[in-house]
């Protein structure tokens, strides 16, 4: 079945993360402690869910860093450290490829929506100042269904969100373990692979796989 809805993640497949990197030197803090932060964040959050939780994407990011800076030689206290790098993620941009892939896959007739580990919040700014909020129909967080992405139940949700079959819904994301899990719910997958990195052989394999969103559209059509 060919998909009608194209459904994003958004962190780090549509956001570009990176200027996080900075917030950290602002306070003191090793650069390379966001990538080691945002790791520990997903893990913390898939765990809770593997146990039948879920709490929101900006609490266990806080709590996160509360324990990652503990015992820093930080430059303010640790809980306005915690409060300086959260602030980062409401100033984030887009991939350089995101608006044209974006405003492509829409003038291609496709409905599109973001289904989010984090706040919706984060994706309307960036999609406002992007001028490309339009394009979106819905825009869904994880917050809001019984579970974390990559549990089977949050792609349900978003299909009844859609007010379609799971198997009508292409899932966009870089993340492997998203697209397995949207792949094992009934999905369309595809890869974002801008790294050039190799897809993990343990799981399911995308559908397509695109160096960059502006491609996507003429690999579905």
């Amino acid at each position: 079945m060919s998909p009608s809805t194209i459904v994003f993640d958004v962190n780090e497949t549509l956001s570009d993360m990176s200027s996080l990197a900075e917030r950290f030197e602002e306070v003191g803090a090793p650069a390379s402690l966001a990538k080691l932060w945002f790791a520990t964040l997903l893990r913390d959050g898939f765990a809770l869910t593997a146990a039948g939780d879920n709490r929101p994407f900006a609490e266990i990011g806080a709590e996160a860093l509360r324990g990652l800076f503990a015992g820093m030689d930080l430059d303010r206290t640790p809980d306005g450290a915690v409060d300086h790098v959260m602030a980062g993620l409401a100033g984030l941009g887009l991939h350089a490829d995101v608006p044209e892939g974006v405003k492509a896959l829409k003038a291609a007739g496709f409905r599109l929506a973001t289904l989010t580990n984090g706040s919706t919040g984060v994706a309307e700014k960036m999609f406002a100042d992007a001028g490309i909020r339009d394009s979106f129909e819905l825009l869904l967080s994880v917050e809001d269904a019984q579970s974390w992405k990559p549990a089977r139940a949050a792609y349900e949700y978003a299909a009844l969100a859609c007010g379609a079959a799971p198997a009508e819904l292409l899932l966009v994301a870089v993340h492997p373990w998203d697209i397995h899990g949207a792949g094992r719910a009934g999905l369309g997958t595809a890869w974002i692979n801008r790294s050039g990195g190799k897809y993990p052989g343990y799981f399911q394999a995308p559908d397509y796989t695109v160096s960059g969103l502006d491609q996507l559209a003429a690999a579905l059509i």
